[in-house]
Parts: structure tokens; C-alpha cells; sequence
């Protein structure tokens, strides 16, 4: 896992959580993390999905006490459903991009799409596509640990105020499209949080 920085710039890594997600939202954050900062702790940040949900609980609080800038944002099911989720995932990555306090020099994303970003002052910011960026590099990681441990907490409280959404099986599948969830759409039908766009909500 190495830190990416080119040439000195500040940098933002962004990922996304919930993007193959049958429901609901998809999160994503951007984090701009110190250049130098090799505590045990720093160099636990790692891919989210390899963390338990102990751990990326623990890092997502040290990834914001310690990270120089983070915004985490999200598109909801109606967004997915209207631009379709590439483009509703590269549409809040932009939105966690604008509301940054620090503007970054360059931007590495996880994954192999995204479009040109432009700051408040309408200057192009570069951007490399990293693929398993956040197995990768460490700002990509940070940003996965936040994006999945916001929306997991989304999915949580949407149980907590609606419990008859626990019959898709979601405090397990988070919402992802397991068996248990499939069989439930076809028994119950789809709720007003799933994605009407996607094949198996319709």
C-alpha cells in the first residue's frame, strides 16, 4: 500500500460503496491525507471489503481525525434510477469533490471510468483511473473506508425507522443483490428505496 503523490500536489482519492446495490443509496468519499503520517494505525487503512466492520469502524474515526480534508456524499435511488448509476456515482464523486475545503492538485479514483472535474474556478483538475486503487494506494483505501462505513450506517437506520425492510434481508446483505434478498423481491415485491432501473426491482 503505498501513499500517491505526484510531484508534491495535494491529492484526493475517491471511491464509492453500494454502487451493485439493489436499493437505496450509493455513498462516496474523497480524502486528502497527510504526505507523512506512518503511525500503526496509518498503515492499517486498507481496501474496505478486507476490514471487518470493527475495524473499518475504528479507521473511518481516525481517518477523520486525522485526514486534512474528507467529504463523504451519496446519490439516492431516485438519482440512480434518472441518470443511471455510472453516472449517478460519477455525479456525487463530483459533489464529494466540490466540498472539499482544500483543493486538490490531482485526483486518483478507483475504478476505470469518471469524468473531467472542474473546481469552483472552473480550472481542470487531473485524474488517473487506478484500478483496485483501494488495494492500491492509501488515500483510494481511506476513501473506500468511509464510503462503506457511511452507507452500511445508512442501510442501519433506514431498519431501525422502517423495520418491515428487515424482510429483504438487508442487516446482512447490506442491501447487495444475495439470494435471500432476490427471493424477497419476487415474494414481496420491490419498497420505495429500490432501484427501479435495475432489472430484478422492476
Amino acid at each position: 500500500m503505498e501513499n500517491s503523490f505526484i510531484d508534491d500536489e495535494i491529492e484526493a482519492g475517491i471511491d464509492e460503496a453500494g454502487r451493485g446495490c439493489l436499493c437505496g443509496r450509493v455513498y462516496t468519499a474523497a480524502v486528502i491525507l497527510p504526505e507523512e503520517y506512518e503511525d500503526d494505525t496509518y498503515l492499517q487503512i486498507n481496501d474496505s471489503k478486507k476490514l471487518s466492520k470493527k475495524k473499518r469502524d475504528e479507521l473511518r474515526r481516525y481517518i477523520e481525525a486525522v485526514a486534512l480534508d474528507y467529504s463523504v456524499e451519496f446519490a439516492d435511488e431516485k438519482e440512480v434510477d434518472k441518470y443511471n448509476i455510472l453516472q449517478a456515482t460519477i455525479r456525487s464523486m463530483h459533489r464529494s469533490l466540490d466540498n472539499l475545503n482544500i483543493v486538490p492538485g490531482n485526483i486518483v479514483v478507483d475504478g476505470s471510468y469518471f469524468k473531467m472535474y472542474r473546481d469552483k474556478d472552473n480550472m481542470i483538475i487531473p485524474h488517473q483511473l487506478i484500478t483496485s486503487g483501494d488495494n492500491k494506494y492509501r488515500n483510494i483505501a481511506a476513501a473506500s473506508i468511509l464510503a462503506k462505513t457511511y452507507h452500511d450506517e445508512y442501510i442501519e437506520n433506514l431498519l431501525r425507522e422502517e423495520p418491515d425492510l428487515e424482510k429483504y434481508g438487508w442487516r446482512t446483505n447490506m442491501g447487495y443483490g444475495t439470494k435471500a434478498h432476490m427471493e424477497a423481491l419476487k415474494k414481496y415485491g420491490p419498497s420505495k428505496y429500490h432501484r427501479k432501473s435495475f432489472k430484478p426491482c422492476q
